[in-house]
C-alpha cells in the first residue's frame, strides 16, 4: 500500500494512527483527516506493509525507487552489485539494506581487529594487582582480599557496549546471520541500554574506523521505532525526514562536481552563528523542501536568511534551492543594495523523470543536472 506525504490516508488507517503516539510527529491531524508530513519511509502494522513516498513522480513503484536511491546515496550506502541486484527484488526490505550495511561494515572492522581501549577497574582480589585501595581496605569484609585498582587493555568499553546494544535492537527486526556474528565477537561486553540522546563516544586514530559502523546505527535507531497499540511485537516505523534527505543528497552531488563544495559550514559574525548547507568559491546554497513556485510564494524569513549569508560570508551570489514539483522555480532577486548587494537566485532540482538503468543511472542523472544548474548561474 503506498501513501503520499502531504495526501490524506483511508479512514481504516486514522484509526491506528490515532491510537499510536509514537506516530503523532509523523502525521498532521485537522479536522479534514490526518495526512503524513514530510516523512517518508516505512510502515509494518500488524503484518502490513505501507510506504510512504515523495510526490517525486505519479507512478509509485518508480517514485519508492527513486527516494531508495535518494537515501542510498544521501547516507552513503555502499552496496555490493550483488546485494544491491538482491534488492531490488524486495524494496519492501528498506530497513534491511541498511542493516545488513551496518553489520557487514562492522564485522569487516572487527576481522580486522576488536576495538580495545585501557580501562580503569576496581576489584576485590585475592592477590595484589596494580595499586593498593587502603581506604577501601579499611572496610573489606573479605580480609582475605585486597581491593586493587588496575588498567585492563578491554574491549568492554563505551563504543563495544553501543555496537553490542544496536546489535541486539536491530536482532529483533532482523535475522540477518552477520549481526549474530558481530554479536558472538562482543562476548565480553557488558550488556547495558544505551540512550543514544545522550551519546559521548569520542573517535581518534584509534577507533576512527570505526565512525562509519557508529553512524549508520546511530541513524537507525534514531528512526526504527517500535510501534506499541498492536499485538505484532514486530510492527515498526522507519521514516526519514525529507527535509534532511534532500539536504544531504544535494550536499552530496556538489561535493561531487565542485571540489570546492563545503557541507554545513558553519561560522560565527558576533552573536550571530550561521550554518549555511553548501558553500563554494562562487555560491551559497541552501536547499529548502517546500512547495514553492516563484517570488511572491517566498518567505520573508527565506529572504532574510539568505541575505544574511551573502553578507556575513561576503558572498553576493546566493541560491535558495526547491524540489520541482509540477513547474520549474525560475526567479532572480535583488536583496540590500550597495556593498550590501546580494543576488538571489531560486530554483529548482529535478528528482525525478524517465531515465533507463537503476541506481548509478539515477546518479548519474542528478549529477548532471546538479552541474547544469551550477554552470547556468
Amino acid at each position: 500500500m503506498y501513501l503520499y506525504e502531504n495526501e490524506y490516508i483511508s479512514k481504516e488507517l486514522e484509526s491506528y494512527i490515532k491510537e499510536e503516539k509514537k506516530l503523532f510527529d509523523f502525521f498532521e491531524h485537522s479536522f479534514k483527516g490526518i495526512k503524513p508530513k514530510n516523512y517518508c519511509g516505512f510502515l509494518s502494522i500488524n503484518g502490513k506493509e505501507k510506504f510512504i513516498v515523495p510526490k517525486i513522480v505519479t507512478d509509485d513503484t518508480h517514485s519508492l525507487d527513486l527516494f531508495i536511491y535518494m537515501l542510498m546515496y544521501a547516507y552513503d550506502v555502499k552496496l555490493s552489485n550483488e546485494a544491491l541486484a538482491g534488492y531490488e527484488t524486495q524494496k519492501h526490505k528498506l530497513f534491511e539494506v541498511f542493516i545488513r550495511m551496518f553489520a557487514d561494515g562492522l564485522l569487516e572492522e572487527f576481522k580486522r581487529g576488536v576495538f580495545r581501549q585501557y580501562m580503569t577497574m576496581q576489584e576485590n582480589l585475592k592477590v595484589l594487582r596494580g595499586k593498593y585501595m587502603f581506604e577501601r581496605n579499611f572496610q573489606n569484609f573479605y580480609h582475605q582480599n585486597l581491593y586493587c585498582e588496575y588498567d585492563e587493555f578491554s574491549m568492554d568499553n563505551a563504543l563495544n557496549r553501543f555496537f553490542l546494544y544496536a546489535i541486539r535492537y536491530f536482532k529483533r527486526f532482523s535475522n540477518y546471520p552477520n549481526l549474530s556474528r558481530c554479536e558472538q565477537i562482543l562476548d565480553e561486553v557488558d550488556y547495558f541500554n544505551v540512550d543514544i540522546r545522550r551519546l559521548n563516544i569520542r573517535f581518534d586514530r584509534m577507533n576512527k574506523r570505526y565512525e562509519k559502523s557508529f553512524e549508520v546505527a546511530k541513524m537507525l535507531l534514531e528512526r526504527l521505532v517500535p510501534l506499541t497499540s498492536t499485538a505484532n511485537r514486530k510492527s515498526f516505523s522507519f521514516l526519514f525526514d525529507m527535509a534532511e534527505v534532500f539536504e544531504k543528497f544535494v550536499g552530496r552531488l556538489y561535493q561531487d562536481i565542485d571540489a570546492t563544495a563545503q557541507i554545513q559550514g558553519q561560522s560565527t559574525f558576533g552573536d550571530l552563528q550561521l550554518k549555511p548547507d553548501i558553500v563554494t568559491d562562487t555560491m551559497i546554497v541552501d536547499t529548502k523542501y517546500k512547495l514553492v513556485a516563484n517570488r511572491e510564494k517566498l518567505a520573508t524569513q527565506d529572504k532574510y536568511q539568505m541575505f544574511a549569508y551573502g553578507v556575513n560570508f561576503k558572498q553576493p551570489h546566493v541560491m535558495l534551492l526547491y524540489p520541482k514539483h509540477h513547474v520549474d522555480v525560475v526567479d532572480d532577486l535583488v536583496l540590500g543594495e550597495e556593498e550590501n548587494r546580494v543576488y538571489l537566485k531560486m530554483r529548482s532540482l529535478d528528482l525525478g523523470g524517465e531515465f533507463e538503468g537503476g541506481y548509478d543511472a539515477y546518479v548519474d542523472v542528478m549529477r548532471k543536472r546538479v552541474e547544469e544548474l551550477k554552470n547556468g548561474l
